[in-house]
């Protein structure tokens, strides 16, 4: 990515803790984080998004069961401030910077047997039970982190177009986690791997036309992270990393340069399974393919200053992959901007 004369992407310690709130009406920061054990065949995402400016928080729970069901939550939460991570019963807390963290949810969420209902959430919270849930989970650095924020030659932030900007200080790291979640009294102790997102600056989920997003981890030696970004004007950004050190390699991310994507979609236009090809920029080669297990259809809806209203479909898919003989486990995000009722990117 070419920044421009004298810039350069920086990433510090102090980056792990809450930066301040900036101008933009719709300024966001947010933790982010997976897991999924391999043995039990579960796992969940959670995440805590401040926007100050907009006066809540927004709180996501989403873990699959290894029955097919989904136990999901999300909540709108007031704030008048940007001190935490820690909204409607969930608190992310760093421990050591990008070594250690911790993640802790008290509170309800809705248990679905069929995921596919939240495609209406008026409907799937009338039609199935809220019941109690927690999360108590420790989380380690499995990898180096990779990312930060784009700054100038006198080290400032790079100012974006709040309506096009998405993430602009953002990094990733694959870790490893374990601890127990409990739904309604049955509690899973789990010992699995995920990744993990940390971003600021301003956002809008409708700044971007669709992306494919496919974070997963097959073991402590070998995780990958690829994302297709594509833009409403056509420019369209591949982008991600790998981490294999399974040839006793120095234990570094290798950059994705190249990446080709094709998905099998269900008759609601969702992805429920895709294979694609890597291409890291020290030559190495993948050939990956995934497939969901389970699958829950997420929407956001914004009305612009004009009264128009603009929809986002987002699936997240706790999906298994297979790669070099090897059997991993990860998410497939897939987001669309909807359309006169068609997802943008159904043709990729």
């Amino acid at each position: 990515m070419d920044l421009g004369k004298g810039a350069r992407i920086r990433l510090e310690p102090q980056d792990e803790y809450m930066h301040p709130i900036e101008a933009a009406s719709n300024f966001n920061e947010s933790m982010y984080i997976n897991l999924f054990d391999h043995q039990q065949r579960c796992g969940g995402w959670f995440r805590v998004g401040n926007r100050p400016n907009e006066g809540h928080a927004e709180m996501s729970f989403c873990f699959y069961l290894p029955d097919g069901r989904v136990a999901f939550m999300f909540r709108r939460v007031e704030i008048d401030n940007n001190d935490a991570l820690s909204a409607g019963g969930m608190r992310f807390d760093v421990v050591e910077p990008f070594k250690t963290l911790t993640l802790r949810y008290e509170g309800k969420a809705l248990l679905l047997d069929e995921p596919q209902q939240m495609e209406d959430p008026k409907t799937a919270f009338a039609n199935n039970p809220t019941v109690k849930v927690s999360a108590d989970l420790t989380f380690t650095g499995m990898t180096p982190v990779y990312g930060g924020e784009a700054v100038d030659e006198n080290g400032l932030p790079i100012e974006e177009d709040p309506d096009e900007s998405f993430a602009r200080g953002h990094y990733e790291q694959h870790m490893k986690g374990e601890g127990a979640v409990t739904i309604e009294g049955e509690t899973f102790a789990l010992n699995g791997l995920g990744l993990r997102d940390h971003s600021w600056g301003p956002r809008y989920w409708q700044n971007l036309y669709w992306y494919r997003w496919l974070p997963l981890a097959f073991r402590d030696d070998f995780a990958v992270n690829m994302s297709i970004v594509q833009m409403a004007s056509g420019k369209q950004h591949i982008w991600g990393m790998v981490y294999d050190t399974r040839d006793g390699s120095e234990p570094v991310y290798d950059l994705i340069e190249t990446a080709t994507l094709t998905s099998d979609l269900d008759d609601r236009d969702q992805a429920r399974a895709q294979q694609f090809s890597l291409k890291t920029v020290s030559g190495r080669e993948y050939q990956l393919h995934g497939e969901a297990l389970a699958l829950i259809p997420l929407r956001n809806r914004r009305q612009t200053d004009s009264g128009e209203w603009r929809q986002t479909r987002i699936t997240e898919a706790m999906s298994r992959f297979e790669c070099d003989g090897l059997v991993g486990y990860g998410m497939a995000e897939y987001l669309d901007q909807v359309v006169d009722g068609v997802p943008v990117g159904k043709g990729c």
